[in-house]
């Protein structure tokens, strides 16, 4: 019998998925990688977070970069460097325009928030979203992007 999407995706996070709407991206097994959530829940919370990381090597890799201090390097990046900080904008504009109901930013960014909320979400959207400059370098740091074997098999 073949899983369905939600049920790897709980056992991927250990939970039930809140406000799952499908697999935006999946890993080279097949797996998925990253889903896309609905702005609202089952019980009508909003639900900041479009694209949402669930690849357990992936999580891992970036909880390990967010603690080496990720966060705030990657936010003066975006800030100091005009290509970055434009990539950063547009990809929140983008964002705005897949939710508008929400009128956030990647992640939940509110407007002028100044600094990344979580890398987490950014690897994701840039995963869903190619061509996010300040994403695709955040992810080029996760080497090896895919692990050698399933991490969810």
């Amino acid at each position: 019998m073949v899983e369905s999407d939600r049920a790897v995706v709980e056992r991927q996070l250990g939970r039930p998925p809140r406000a799952f709407r499908r697999v935006a991206v999946r890993c080279p097994f097949g797996r998925p990688a990253v889903t896309e959530q609905a702005a609202y829940d089952d019980a009508g919370e909003p639900f900041p977070t479009t694209f949402w990381l669930t690849c357990p090597h992936l999580v891992a890799a970036v909880s390990r970069l967010e603690a080496a201090g990720g966060v705030e390097r990657w936010s003066r990046a975006a800030a100091t460097d005009s290509g970055l900080g434009a990539s950063l904008d547009r990809a929140n504009e983008e964002q705005r325009r897949l939710r508008p109901e929400l009128d956030l930013g990647v992640g939940g960014a509110r407007p002028g928030a100044g600094s990344l909320k979580c890398l987490h979400a950014h690897v994701a959207f840039a995963l869903a979203r190619p061509g996010y400059e300040l994403g695709d370098r955040i992810v080029a740091e996760l080497e090896p992007r895919w692990p050698s074997v399933c991490c969810t098999a």
